[in-house]
């Protein structure tokens, strides 16, 4: 069995792959004050919630955008299966191209999604990726990643707003019951939804303009992250929500790289 960690600022999700079948996933803190015997506690108690054996974990494959959780994770991981995991970075087998002025500045989220992405479905595409930063990136025809855009997150945005008023409250984030919100709330959740939707609808038609000046044809677009459940898949031309991206590019990425 293959575990996967996909290290985020906000969450990590984690994952155990059977071959190409995903068996269990997780999702939990990206707290980086827990020490690495903390994390080790945590998937244990995981594991054996799943009833799985660390025993059966044969190898390991992380991604990470927070460098300080590296070594912790890894470490974690070493103690629970007595294996270091393999690192996301450019200089593995990706399968695909980096088409970028500095492809070692890339997040490694945004390279597994691409590599993830176009596996499934070829190219020219773009992915939009809702978590603690929104990202829409750019696949070519080839398959080679060309980079991007990166915006603020949703829930960055919301707790930009509420720090800087005095009045404005806390939020569970959904979709507003009317755009003309009747009460504060309705009225912050009116203009976080739509004023995603118009940003997210801009970023796809200008990359996706520059991809169909380069390809010759208009782009597939996938979303994946914690916060593309809320949002209206047909509007926006989005042709999938694929929740565990990241977690089968993480997959592909070790099979493309392991040992004989």
């Amino acid at each position: 069995m293959l575990l996967v960690l996909d290290i985020g600022n906000t969450n990590i999700v984690a994952g155990v792959y059977q071959g190409p079948r995903l068996l269990h996933s997780w999702r939990f803190a990206s707290d980086r004050l827990k020490t690495s015997d903390e994390f080790s506690v945590l998937l244990t108690d995981l594991f054996a919630q799943a009833k799985l054996k660390p025993q059966a974990i044969s190898a390991s494959i992380l991604a990470s955008v927070v460098p300080l959780l590296v070594p912790v994770l890894s470490t974690a991981v070493h103690r629970l299966t007595d294996s270091r995991p393999m690192v996301v970075s450019p200089a593995l087998k990706l399968g695909i191209e980096i088409r970028t002025r500095l492809p070692e500045e890339v997040g490694a989220d945004r390279l597994v999604n691409a590599v993830a992405g176009f596996a499934a479905y070829g190219g020219p595409l773009l992915i939009i990726d809702f978590g603690t930063a929104t990202t829409v990136d750019a696949v070519s025809a080839d398959g080679a990643y060309l980079g991007g855009a990166i915006a603020p997150g949703i829930n960055i945005s919301m707790e930009a707003l509420v720090a800087r008023t005095a009045k404005l409250p806390r939020i569970e984030m959904a979709p507003p019951k009317n755009p003309i919100g009747d009460s504060t709330v309705e009225s912050m959740r009116s203009g976080q939804y739509y004023a995603t939707l118009g940003g997210i609808r801009e970023l796809c038609s200008v990359l996706g303009k520059e991809l169909r000046k380069r390809d010759g044809k208009a782009p597939q677009v996938l979303a994946t992250g914690g916060l593309s459940y809320w949002l209206p898949t047909r509007e926006l031309g989005i042709k999938a929500i694929v929740p565990d991206l990241t977690l089968e590019g993480l997959r592909l990425i070790y099979e493309r790289n392991r040992g004989p």
